[in-house]
């Protein structure tokens, strides 16, 4: 009986170190500001990654006949060049299978050089056109880019608020230039004259005096080349000053903190946002209510793209079938066709994402709604 005992424990023992061995953990990076102005947008593409891998380890996702856990290790670049590339190298040390982020074009142009030397895939919404112009085979942006952003508004501009005048004002950030020109290109080629271009940066709030030279110009629209932690007092003193422009921006100022601080100012607001519109899907409604149960607050912008570009990782893990080999799962993620809640994943040979759908959104009762004629 003592020796049947003994057997016993010992074919236990042998069976928890082959489920142990059999088990896998997988790393996955998250790059954001999720301190500072920026914070809100930050947390809100933390929170998306988060609900994607919890979802994720309650499905027991087996990938190379091996049960996989998946972890995100979060990191804060503050929205600043230098940091993120020092959070760059850090996730690249902490050996991290892809990277989720970064969110700000200024950080994410300087992290990927890190990242594509570490062989490491890098999935961001930053929309900078010169992030996947570098030839670098492990960037797959899964938002929209400054072109399709900023050229949404250049045409809005033109056909739907009639404008023939705008003034432009960016916050010398890479995303902030990037998406103003955009808009100014289309813009013109819409018939549009550009009748004054101002600059801030994107720790401003005082825009009193640019907009007092602004006034003078009388312009229809304002294009706001920035963020909602400058856009939400911009949009106040534009009313301040008694100018009678809509102000105009891209995602940056497309969020739910746009209309808690801006208040009523807000209603002078049209942004354009990657993706279709949440609540025009059952998928988008659930989305929206399994974030709300999960955080007790409203989606800004680009969670959902964060939920879905984990899940599409996830996707691409299972059919390379591997947690380690970083090239194959980039050749799957280039070839991907994953439909996620804002639209279906797939990639030009840059990295972006193919046809991504832009919506225009007003502010209603404090948050962003989709632009109704």
């Amino acid at each position: 009986m003592r020796s049947l005992i003994i057997a016993m424990a010992a074919a236990s023992a042998l069976s928890a170190v082959v489920s142990a061995q059999a088990q896998e953990v997988v790393t996955i990076g998250h790059s954001a500001p999720l301190t500072g102005p920026q914070a809100p947008n930050g947390k809100d593409n933390e929170n998306g990654a988060k609900m994607a891998v919890d979802e994720l380890n309650k499905q027991h996702v087996t990938i190379g006949g091996k049960s996989v856990t998946f972890k995100l290790d979060s990191q804060d670049d503050q929205a600043d060049p230098k940091v993120g590339v020092q959070v760059a190298q850090n996730l690249v040390d902490h050996g991290v299978i892809a990277v989720m982020g970064p969110y700000n074009s200024g950080v994410a142009i300087p992290a990927s050089r890190v990242y594509n030397t570490g062989g490491v895939p890098m999935l961001p919404v930053a929309s900078n056109p010169a992030l996947t112009k570098q030839g670098f085979k492990n960037i797959f942006r899964i938002g929209a880019s400054d072109e399709q952003l900023g050229g949404t508004m250049g045409e809005f501009a033109a056909k739907t608020l009639k404008a023939k005048t705008a003034a432009l004002i960016d916050d010398r950030t890479a995303y902030g230039q990037g998406v103003a020109e955009q808009f100014a290109k289309v813009a013109k080629a819409n018939g549009i004259q550009i009748v004054d271009q101002q600059f801030t940066n994107s720790q401003a709030t005082d825009f009193l005096g640019i907009l007092t030279a602004i006034k003078a110009k009388n312009p229809d629209v304002i294009f706001y080349g920035g963020y909602a932690a400058q856009g939400a007092p911009m949009a106040k003193q534009i009313r301040q000053r008694g100018l009678r422009a809509k102000l105009l921006g891209g995602d940056g100022i497309c969020s739910a903190d746009m209309g808690k601080v801006a208040g009523d100012a807000a209603s002078i607001v049209y942004c354009a946002q990657g993706g279709v519109a949440l609540e025009k899907t059952a998928e988008g409604r659930d989305f929206l209510k399994k974030y709300h149960d999960a955080y007790h607050t409203d989606p800004q912008v680009y969670g959902v793209n964060y939920y879905d570009g984990v899940k599409l990782l996830a996707d691409a893990m299972v059919k390379a079938g591997t947690t380690t080999d970083k090239s194959k799962i980039m050749a799957q993620l280039a070839k991907e066709q994953y439909k996620g809640v804002a639209g279906t994943y797939s990639f030009d040979e840059y990295g972006d994402l193919k046809g991504a759908p832009t919506t225009v959104y007003v502010i209603k009762n404090g948050l962003p709604a989709p632009y109704a004629p």
